[in-house]
């Protein structure tokens, strides 16, 4: 498993000229206000208080670029974990989530090929009209979507087998496809981070291997 090695917020952005500009993978955290995504962001980078809770749901208006440098055997990468607007917040006004939901779209349409979406999803709950309109939107644009279950912390063994069985119906999710996570207890971390792993080592081993193989064609071929 990846080791965490350094994390900083990079970079907070409301339009495009303030994005980060590089070719790093960004991980890229949506879901409602009160979905855990700072909770979760802490958890996965093994620190607290960097990436801030609020008291108060919806507050958030930034995206916030989190840099983190991960480690594995003898190879050190960076990649980004990038938190989005929370949608769907009750208490905010409807032009005001609209136009977070513009700013949403117009990230993602930057560079969306570095782009490795997540929606958070909170356990307790069924998914929320905005949780499946939001879905619905991503997919047909044609964005791939990993789900994340959370606060599996706050739901009993039973609740949460059974919650997440429901979010997996709703999403046409087979069982593996579901990271069901909890900050508190920790539980999923170290699946979310294979994932991330993955992402951002495994994609340079497929390119190696890739680059690998041209040289042996070639080579046969002479």
């Amino acid at each position: 498993m990846i080791k965490i090695r350094k994390a900083s917020l990079a970079q907070s952005a409301v339009k495009p000229a303030q994005y980060v500009n590089d070719d790093l993978p960004q991980i890229v955290l949506l879901g409602r206000s009160n979905a855990g995504k700072s909770s979760l962001i802490n958890c996965v980078i093994n620190r607290k208080g960097l990436a801030r809770t609020s008291s108060s749901p919806g507050k958030t208006r930034l995206i916030n670029f989190y840099l983190i440098e991960a480690q594995r055997n003898e190879e050190i990468k960076s990649f980004y974990i990038v938190d989005l607007p929370g949608y769907g917040y009750a208490k905010v006004a409807k032009t005001e989530r609209d136009s977070w939901l513009a700013m949403i779209s117009r990230f993602l349409k930057d560079k969306p090929e570095q782009k490795f979406l997540y929606q958070l999803l909170d356990i307790r709950h069924d998914p929320s009209f905005e949780d499946r309109e939001m879905n619905k939107a991503l997919t047909e644009a044609g964005y791939g979507i990993n789900h994340i279950a959370a606060k599996a912390d706050k739901v009993s063994k039973n609740e949460k087998a059974r919650n997440a069985a429901k979010i997996r119906g709703e999403f046409c999710l087979e069982k593996d496809e579901l990271i069901v996570f909890s900050a508190v207890s920790r539980e999923g971390r170290e699946r979310l981070l294979a994932d991330i792993e993955e992402i951002v080592f495994g994609l340079l081993d497929a390119k190696v291997s890739e680059m690998s193989s041209e040289v042996e064609e070639a080579v046969n071929e002479e």
